[in-house]
C-alpha cells in the first residue's frame, strides 16, 4: 500500500491480447494501480463492470478516484484471494492468486519458510488472527 501506481508502470506491458472478452484499448496501460496494484486488462475489465466504471478505457481512475481505488481492491480480494484463505488453502494460495505466474516458481516455499520462521519466533498464530477478523 505504499504506491498508488506501480513503479515504472507505464513501461510495463500488461495487455493479454489473447483475452477477447476484455480487449485492451489503444494507448491504455493496465499496470498496477491502487492499494492492491490491480493489473492486466482481464482484471480491469471485470472490476469496472462489477463496480461501475469503464476499466478498459479509463484504467487511470483506479489511481485517481479513492472510492474506486479501494472498491477495486475489495473486488479483487473477494474474487481472487478470499476463498483460498477461508477454505484453508494457506498463505501460498494467496500468493498464487495475486501474482501466480510471476511468483509461483519455487520462491513461494522460500517466502513460506520466512513467514513460518517469523511466526514461530514471535509466537504469532495466523489462524488465531484470521479467526478474529
Amino acid at each position: 500500500m505504499c504506491y498508488i501506481e506501480e513503479i515504472d508502470g507505464p513501461s510495463k506491458d500488461y495487455c493479454d491480447e489473447s483475452n477477447t472478452q476484455y480487449p485492451c484499448a489503444a494507448n491504455k496501460g493496465y499496470y498496477g494501480r491502487g492499494p492492491i496494484q490491480l493489473s492486466w486488462n482481464f482484471n480491469y475489465g471485470p472490476a469496472g463492470n462489477s463496480i461501475g466504471f469503464d476499466g478498459l478505457n479509463n484504467p487511470e481512475i483506479v489511481a485517481t478516484d479513492r472510492d474506486i481505488s479501494f472498491r477495486t481492491t475489495v473486488w479483487y480480494w473477494m474474487n481472487n484471494c478470499h476463498d483460498p484463505i477461508v477454505f484453508g488453502q494457506g498463505f501460498g494460495a494467496t500468493i498464487r492468486a495475486i501474482n501466480g505466474p510471476l511468483e509461483c516458481d519455487g520462491r513461494t516455499r522460500t517466502r513460506l519458510a520466512l513467514v513460518s520462521g517469523i511466526t514461530h519466533s514471535t509466537a504469532i498464530n495466523f489462524k488465531l488472527i484470521l479467526a478474529m477478523i
